[in-house]
């Protein structure tokens, strides 16, 4: 018997040789895809929004026209996602008072946030405590919470964590999930606190206050809290100007109380301040959703276990106009991972031969307001989650040409460490590292969600190199989509863009995901 070797792919698996096909992946497709979900007709794919609901049902219909079978509710392709839209008001305030003395704050320049108790008004205050980065860590002998109880208490922390004495603590220059703000507002509500507002200094954020607040000077969604479900009065940050003048009240300094947080022997400090704020925000419900496909497997032994692949369809949508263009399209954010995803169904369930585990395609809404579509199914598994084996997500893939390497940040503390490297060599890819370990994009987009809740997952990022441009191209890139068109209406599909990269991209995950599959 003779076999033809086009389009198949010799893997080694348990120590047996086992065939894996490579399909007809097409960089054409990806592009189509890509421009459509990218074009002005999408109105930026905003979430709650018409352009949002058009692209939840293209990205459904590709599903079905690729044979893939509808994974939500009701079997349909779609899994509600309630979320509420909370956008804070310039009326918002907050003031602090002691031994006589008392400051006000503005909102926008001194301070920002929300009340994650999704009302449109609430009043409260409480005493100030100081806790440092607001980080409490075992494996690392670290705790800003030392012998205190924070009951009721409004929190005052730095984000980021405490400064690397080695390459073990706190795993070096690279952030852990312990510097990410979302886990310090996640913290302070587990000890009961009232509300947390963190001092913002780029060195510790990484970034300047602008970026802070026209992050929180939109509507962002939230999954809808459950009844009884308990949540923060005020998730907010405080410019170092502005808490300079709150700690003053208390005779204290900013930079002082920083030195402090970072030495071991740090102690959380009660300021003695009393804290009042009235919170003003506009409350929408959403019905949202993600976008759910299954292949089944082949092997009923093990067919109901599961390879996830997922990219999140949602942008901006119509918002502040830059230069007349107020259309937010997010073409490589993420119209480039939701194309992606879409031709890896459609060539998956072309398979002649399923894998022996299934596969679901999964596209999620509402990234750009924290992970929340993921977050969702996280929570509410289409799959259970003890039968979903891995998550491979796609967010943001440069078309700049034909890839030399891959950024895959996370992998690596995986099982299937292995398995990345073997396929990274069979594609003569290199694997570069992240280029900024400190500003934690790990945890910054959905794979997170999955590797929350104990699922490995990780991204199949961009490339850093590019054959037939000079050394540090896809940097460079990057740097200059990061300065000018990053959450900006210039994200715009180009009809030059070359679409080889995000082939190569789908390549990886597809005969990595057949492996997992079919181990």
């Amino acid at each position: 018997m003779s076999i033809t070797y086009k389009s198949i792919g010799l893997v080694m698996i348990a120590g047996a040789l086992l065939l894996a096909e490579d399909s007809s992946l097409s960089a054409e497709r990806i592009r189509a895809h890509t421009r459509f979900l990218a074009s002005d007709l999408l109105e930026g794919r905003g979430v709650g929004q018409r352009g949002g609901d058009l692209a939840t049902e293209y990205i459904a219909t590709q599903f079905a026209l690729a044979g893939a079978k509808p994974a939500g509710d009701g079997q349909t392709f779609f899994q509600k996602v309630p979320l509420i839209g909370l956008d804070a008001q310039p009326a918002s305030q907050l003031s602090a008072s002691s031994a006589g003395m008392n400051v006000d704050f503005r909102w926008g320049d001194d301070f920002v946030g929300a009340d994650l108790t999704q009302r449109p008004s609430g009043n409260f205050e409480g005493g100030v405590v100081f806790v440092g980065h607001g980080i409490t860590a075992p494996e690392y002998r670290w705790d800003d919470y030392k012998g205190v109880d924070v009951s009721g208490k409004i929190l005052l922390m730095f984000t980021n964590e405490p400064p690397s004495q080695d390459a073990t603590f706190f795993d070096g220059p690279a952030l852990t999930y312990y510097g990410r703000w979302t886990y310090k507002y996640e913290e302070g509500l587990r000890r009961g606190a009232r509300a947390v507002i963190l001092i913002h200094t780029t060195p510790t954020a990484g970034y300047g206050w602008d970026v802070v607040r026209s992050s929180w000077s939109r509507e962002t969604p939230y999954v809808k809290l459950e009844p009884g479900a308990k949540a923060l009065s005020l998730a907010g940050w405080m410019t170092h100007d502005a808490a300079q003048r709150l700690v003053a009240l208390a005779g204290r300094n900013v930079d002082d109380l920083l030195d402090a947080a970072e030495k071991p022997g740090f102690r959380p400090v009660d300021l003695n301040i009393l804290l009042r704020a009235a919170m003003v925000q506009k409350v929408r419900q959403i019905d949202s959703r993600n976008v759910a496909a299954l292949v089944p497997g082949s092997d009923p032994k093990v067919s109901g276990q599961t390879v996830v692949f997922s990219a999140h369809w949602d942008h901006l949508g119509i918002g502040t106009p830059v230069n007349g263009d107020a259309i937010y399209n997010g073409a490589i954010d993420n119209a480039t991972g939701c194309a992606i995803l879409m031709e890896l169904a459609r060539a998956w369930a072309a398979l002649r031969q399923k894998p022996r585990r299934s596969a679901l395609f999964l596209s999620v809404t509402a990234e750009e307001g924290g992970l929340k579509g993921s977050e969702y199914y996280a929570a509410h598994p289409l799959v259970p989650l003890e039968k979903t084996v891995i998550d491979l997500n796609y967010d943001a893939i440069y078309p700049f040409g034909r890839a030399k390497d891959v950024v895959i940040t996370g992998a690596g503390k995986t099982p299937f460490w292995p398995l990345v490297q073997q396929i990274a060599a069979r594609l003569n890819l290199a694997i570069s590292p992240d280029s900024q370990p400190g500003q934690g994009y790990y945890f910054r987009s959905d794979h997170f969600s999955f590797a929350h809740v104990g699922i490995p997952a990780f991204s199949i990022g961009h490339a850093t190199e590019f054959a037939g441009k000079p050394a540090g191209y896809g940097q460079t890139m990057w740097q200059e989509y990061n300065a000018r068109h990053y959450h900006q209406p210039s994200d715009e599909f180009q009809p030059d863009w070359n679409f080889t990269a995000l082939q190569q991209a789908a390549q990886f995950g597809f005969l990595l995901g057949q492996e997992i599959a079919n181990r």
